[in-house]
This record gives C-alpha cells, structure tokens and sequence, in this order.
C-alpha cells in the first residue's frame, strides 16, 4: 500500500512540475534556515559542556549599589576574597585567581608570537580540566617561572621539537621553562588563550600587586571557585554575600556582594538585574529560534496553500478512491505520506543549501558551525524533523481533500475553491504578517545601529593608531617619540594606561568642594596619560590648560571631563581641590575636557579623571595629514622594531577598534536582514504559485472580460487586488506586533531612536511593491491571453 502510495505522489509531482517545483524549492529554503539557525542555536548551548565539572564550576562576582550610578555587576574581583573562600567555606573545593593578561610577546630564538594568555592559580586546571597532552596538572605550575602551552603555539615556537623543559622568553624579560603541553582549547569555550602562566610568577614580578592579598578594593582579578559535588550554591549564597562587606571598610559605601556566576550561564547570560543573571546573549538565540520556527511556519504554508488551492484536481481521484471502499483516515495517509516524501526531498535540498552557505555564515558570526554528518543523534533528529515538517505541511491538505463527499464531487456540484478560499486567505495574512514585521525589525536594528555611529565621539579616529607598550617600549618613550615625529610619518604621539576606545581601570573620587554630608564618594574611569595626550586625540579641552612637558610639575594635577564636572555639581572647576584614590593627598583641577564615547557608544558619558602619568600601557599616534597608510605603516615598523626588537610590531586604527563596539548590533542586523529577504523569497514563491492558479482557475471569465472591453489594467488589477488586500491587512497586524517587540529591545539601550511612523509606512511599500511584482507577471500573462483559445470550448 505504502508502495502505491508513494507511486501515485512521484506520479502527481511529475504531472504538476511547476507546482511541484514551487512547493519543494519553498519547503526547502525554509528547511535550511531553520536548520541553520538550529545548528548554530545547539551550537551557543554548547558552550562548556566538554568540561567534566560542568554543573560545578562558578565564577565569583560583585554585585554594587551606587546611591548615584544605580546597580552594577563586575567580573573583577580582589584578591582576599579568595583566601576567605578557601578557609572559612568547605562547601568549596577549589578556588583559583587569575589575572587575564592580555597579549604578551612569546620569544624563543628568532620567533616572536604576540599571544593571549593568562596568569592562574594552582588549582585552575583541577577545576578546568582542560586535557594536557604532557605534563600533570597537580605540578606544572610548581615553579614560579614556568608555562603551560597548547598545542599550537607549541608547534609554532618549536617545530617538531619536544618541548618541554625547554625555555621561553616572555616580554623579553624573565625565562620560562614549559611544564606542560596542552590540546588547544576548543572554539566552544568561553575561555581562551594560547598559554597558561602560574598565578604566583604575576605576584613576584609585578610591583603593583604587593599588597593585592590584604586590599579589598584593588579589583583587578578574575577568580572561580569549583563547590563539592554535594554543595548547592542556593544554600551557599547568603552565606558569602558580605565577605567584600565585612572585609574591606573602603567598599561599603557601594553595598558590595560577593556572588557565584554559573559556567552553564557564561556565555547567553551577562546581564544582571539584583544580583542575578537576567539576559545578555540568550535574548538573540531566543530572538533566531523564532525567526526560525517563523520561516519554517511561512514554508508550510505555502505548501498548505499550493496543496488546497489545487484540491479540484485531485476531488475526482478522492471520489472515485471513496466509491470503491477507501475510508478517510486511508486517503489521510495517502495525503500525509505524499507530504513526506515532498519534505524529503526539500530536505535533501536544504542540506544541500546549508552546507553551501555554511563558509559565508561563519565568516558573518564568527562561528564554527557545521552539519555533523557522523553523529548519529543528529541523524535521528532530522529524522524527526522530516516527519514533523512533513505532517505540519500536510496536515491541512489532507484533512480537507480527504473530506470531500463522493456524492457531490462526482456530481460536479462540489464547490472547492470558495470553501478553500478563507483558511487560504487568513494563511497568506499570516504568511505576511511574520515577513514584514521581520522588514520592520531589519530597519530599526539599522537606524539603531546608524544612530549610535552618528554619535559624536569627543575625538578624532582619523588616521589614529594604538600599539602596545612594552617595558622596552617604555624604556625608551621619549626616544621612540622624537623618532617618529622626526620622521614625518606622523604628527602626534602620546601614551595613557587606556585605549581610547575603553577605560581599563576604575576609581572614585572621594572628596569635592560642595559635597553634601554623608554623600557618598564617585565612582570614576582613572585614566593615566602623556602631554600632548588630548592634542594628539583631538580631543577639545574646554577650560584651563593641558598637562606640561615636566611630568613633575603636574604630579598632583588631573584633568576632568564634563561628566564629571556635571556629577560634582562644580560651577567654577578650575583650581578646584579633590581626593582622588590615584594620587596621594588633594588633587588639583586643572582642566576641563570635552565628553569623549571611551566606553559604550549606546551609554551616557562616564565620569572620567586624567592624571598626568610616566606610565602607560599604549602608545596612540596620528598619521601625518596626506600620508600613504601602506607606506607609513612599513617604516613605523622599522622604527618599532628598533626600540621594541623582542616584540613583534602590532597595532591597531582606532576606528577599527570604535566599530567592534556595534559587532553584535550589525550582526543581528545582517541576520535579520538576510531571514527577512528569505521569508519574503518563500512567501512570494507561494504568492507567485496562488497567482497561477487564480488566473488558471479565471481564464474563462478573463476571457468573456476581454471580449466585453476589459483593458489590460483592468485585468491586472482584477487578479491583483484581493492579494494587495490581504498584504495591507498583514501590514495592519505586523506593525503593532512588531512595535512591541522592538520596543523592548530598545530599552536595554540609554541612548536610542524613537520609532517613527515613517518605518511602518516604508515597510507597507515595500510589501506591496514585492506583491505586485510577484503577482504581476501571472496577472499581465493572464490578460494578454487570447480570448478566443480560453472561450473556445464554449
């Protein structure tokens, strides 16, 4: 029977190519967006879970309360936090430190590799148990001066050499033996780096940590804690909460709480509201899921709609089939088994168009997805995901084709399309709803996107440029300095212990003039520069004056910018006095300086303080006006490489770097974009097959049109105008639907559009414009029809 069944569908495909076609090149594109989105959905779950102690491991973070500046939650955390943790909690097992170095310069021999990596603490790699290729993870950190390497950067310093027990120089300053080989740590990871130090090398080599054991607010650390495996952290909760607290007297003013960040919420959860894990990344899974569920719907559609719009061809076959015996749920199956194997074969096509597009959607994401075709459990599912396709896009077809009556169907007084004509109706409304909310969504995420890159900066990026600073680097600054501004290759140098793209470091200013009593001190960005620092960032200095050349001289002077004269309430800043953690004793205000976007272009401005520093981590410089950025940037090497020869010479355009900040934002954008053009693709290929058939079912009143004076316009907007009804009803519904929705995402951003009227009224166009275009040709072919070939059976 089964083998009949699927006989007589081959047969019917075939006999109906067109249809045929439309029906599995529409199931097909819907299939592969949802396919695609649910590899990379499964993909953004899966981070992590490689990790054997997953359900164990947390990360410690402080939740603040600013009376001013509202409630917070950072990652970085101080030092004695963990002491209290390994002593006094035994719902604890291990606890690690980390300081997450950034790039350093890895140097054996003639090679130079900048790489990430991070100092850790000994019980680190007991806790992530990250597999090691050679050495053992209870020992390799048990000297000071010793590194762990992956694979990888292995290979690349050392060849096909063993190296273990072998030394690496790094930042051309200490020998480090490797103790350990490690596999390179998977792209699923929310962790990553090339190297792995122990925590203990950082405490000895690095004067600023001194006395980071016993300081509370010296937050500069990331540190995780793994429980024992009987330890709920709901019952441990209350009980760490106050450790900042009761510890460090300096930090009570922010209410700070101690709190555990599960690695199962790492990567979809970095927004916290109280304390607690309220959203981040998982908003957009969540927010592609449905656009996949969504596209997947539109494709079934159409086939629902192909399928019954064609149901007078096949009400003969159902009444003779009902004559000779079938029962309904016999020909149900028939139906459903037809729609499987159409599925089927969309499906193969799909896969097909996945792994075609699968190299451009990972460049777009910077993802690693592919299709695991030797995983058997993703076999089985897509097995599932054909029968539950299929039996979703047959369902309607073959409940309503098997009910007709024998009687009336080989009578000819069955009347099939009017009873078809408003389920296919309130289909198709449903098909455009989805498709032009997803338009109205791709607009708003773009104005958004341009709103925020409008926003003036405080500064100039152009030709602007950051490097690094290393110790050499920093031994020879004024050398380095002279030398390029002699060169002419560029017109400003400075350095500051923070990139002009982001604040680095954090501090408060605990006395001003006007301080209400009992009002608590501010919390600030604390930016270290150079003279010449706001020259060179074209940033505007609206009061007082810039920082000397004699760094002596301005030891115990700072520079503000508006927002923080607008948060002190200062009328008359200059000359001002404040305490400010960064420089012993009372600070003086010298200067003003315009608001510049350091941190998130879709937040206010953060008060921010310049002190005037002999330090620095970055060296920023301006090309000279007119300069060949190619040519330019090959001398500047040579120029680095003489001061700096250990390091290899990286940099990085501060526009670059001003961009990154929108990543997320032009990617949901892009995806939008490109699953609304797909939604729409699949709604007009049904939209193009419905035109086909309401012409086919017209041609004789077209024709008797014709002959009785209808013009071709007339014709055309005849067979247009139910179709452009129903898309104007779809825009009806999808405008508010989508309003609310956009709405919501909207607020997690302080600076942010208003949505117009304008962008609904665009869409509308749009959705019409493409129905016309896609009915238009049916519609235009139907009218320049002969009237006589229509009328000459009559």
């Amino acid at each position: 029977m089964i083998k009949n069944y699927l006989k007589i569908a081959w047969r019917n495909m075939l006999r109906n190519k067109v249809y045929s076609a439309l029906n599995i090149v529409g199931l097909a594109a819907g299939m592969a967006v949802a396919l695609l989105i649910g590899l990379w959905v499964t993909n953004q779950y899966s981070f992590d879970k490689f990790l054997p102690n997953y359900n164990q491991l947390y990360q410690v973070e402080l939740n603040f309360t600013d009376p001013h500046e509202g409630e917070h939650t950072q990652q970085a955390v101080s030092l004695p936090i963990a002491d209290v943790l390994r002593k006094d909690y035994p719902e604890v097992k291990y606890v690690a430190e980390s300081d997450w170095m950034g790039q350093h310069d890895l140097l054996v021999g003639n090679k130079k590799l900048y790489m990430n990596g991070a100092a850790i603490g000994s019980d680190f790699l007991k806790m992530f148990q990250y597999p090691l290729i050679k050495g053992n993870a209870n020992s390799v950190f048990k000297d000071a001066y010793s590194i762990v390497l992956t694979e990888s950067t292995a290979k690349a310093l050392f060849g096909d050499a063993d190296p273990m027990d072998k030394t690496v120089r790094i930042d051309n300053q200490h020998d480090l033996k490797v103790t350990g080989i490690m596999q390179d740590v998977p792209k699923n990871s929310s962790l990553q780096f090339n190297y792995l130090l122990p925590f203990s090398y950082n405490e000895q080599t690095q004067p600023w940590m001194k006395n980071a054991r016993t300081t509370y607010y010296n937050n500069s650390f990331q540190m995780f804690v793994q429980l024992q495996d009987n330890a709920d952290y709901v019952i441990l909760a209350p009980k760490i909460k106050n450790i900042v607290y009761n510890g460090g007297p300096k930090m009570r003013v922010a209410k700070p709480v101690v709190l555990l960040h599960p690695l199962k919420y790492w990567h979809l959860y970095s927004e916290f509201k109280n304390g607690k894990e309220c959203g981040g990344f998982i908003d957009y899974v969540r927010m592609f899921s449905i656009i996949g569920v969504l596209v997947l719907l539109i494709a079934c559609i159409n086939f629902m709609n192909l399928s019954t719009a064609r149901s007078e061809k096949r009400a003969r076959e159902v009444g003779v089939r009902k004559a000779i015996g079938s029962q309904r749920h016999d020909l149900i199956f028939q139906f459903l088994t037809e729609s499987v194997l159409i599925t089927f074969m969309s499906f193969l096509l799909s896969v097909l168009l996945v792994q075609l597009v699968l190299p451009a959607f990972n460049t777009l994401t910077g993802d690693f997805v592919s299709i695991p075709y030797g995983n058997p459990v993703f076999w089985c599912g897509m097995i599932g995901y054909v029968l539950i396709t299929g039996l979703l896009a047959g369902s309607r077809p073959a409940f309503y084709l098997s009910s007709f009556s024998p009687v009336k169907v080989l009578k000819g007084s069955i009347q099939i399309g009017k009873a078809a004509s408003l389920p296919r109706k309130i289909l198709v409304v449903l098909q455009f709803t989805c498709s032009i909310a997803l338009i109205i969504s791709t607009i708003i995420v773009y104005q958004q996107i341009q709103y925020a890159k409008n926003r003036p900066t405080g500064y100039s990026s152009a030709r602007l440029m950051s490097s690094d600073m290393s110790d050499d680097l920093s031994n020879h600054y004024d050398a380095l300095k002279n030398t390029l501004l002699q060169s002419g290759l560029v017109e400003g140098v400075a350095k500051a212990s923070s990139p002009l793209t982001g604040i680095y470091m954090h501090t408060g200013i605990e006395k001003w003039p006007g301080q209400g009593a009992g009002e608590a001190g501010i919390n600030v960005g604390g930016i270290s520069v150079s003279d010449n620092y706001f020259k060179t960032m074209g940033m505007q200095l609206l009061q007082g004056r810039d920082f000397s050349p004699d760094w002596g001289s301005d030891t115990s002077n700072v520079i503000i910018n508006e927002a923080a004269v607008r948060r002190m309430g200062l009328k008359n800043p200059i000359n001002q006095l404040i305490t400010y953690d960064n420089i012993k004793g009372p600070a003086r205000i010298i200067g003003v300086v315009k608001d510049a976007l350091m941190e998130s272009p879709f937040t206010p401005v953060e008060p921010a303080v310049f002190n005037h520093g002999r330090g620095g981590n970055f060296v920023i410089y301006r090309l000279a006006t007119g300069a060949n950025t190619h040519d330019a940037v090959e001398k500047i090497t040579k120029i680095f490489d003489n001061y700096n020869p250990a390091y290899p010479y990286s940099y990085q355009f501060v526009d670059d770097e001003y961009n990154q900040k929108f990543n997320l934002e032009v990617l949901v954008g892009k995806l939008a974009g490109v699953f609304a053009g797909l939604a729409i693709f699949i709604s007009c290929l049904g939209l193009f097959g419905l035109a086909a058939y309401v012409a086919e079912q017209r041609t004789k009143e077209i024709g008797i049109r014709k002959v009785l004076g209808a013009s071709i316009a007339q014709v055309w907007l005849l067979l247009s105008r139910d179709f452009i009804v129903l898309v104007l009803i779809s825009c009806i519904i999808a405008s508010p639907i989508a309003l609310y929705f956009l709405s919501n995402w909207l607020q997690k951003y302080d600076y942010k559009i208003s949505i117009g009227p304008g962008v609904f009224i665009l869409s509308a166009m749009m959705a019409i414009i493409i129905t016309l275009f896609t009915i238009s040709f049916q519609a235009i072919k139907a009218a320049l029809s002969n009237p006589v070939k229509s009328l000459r059976s009559e």
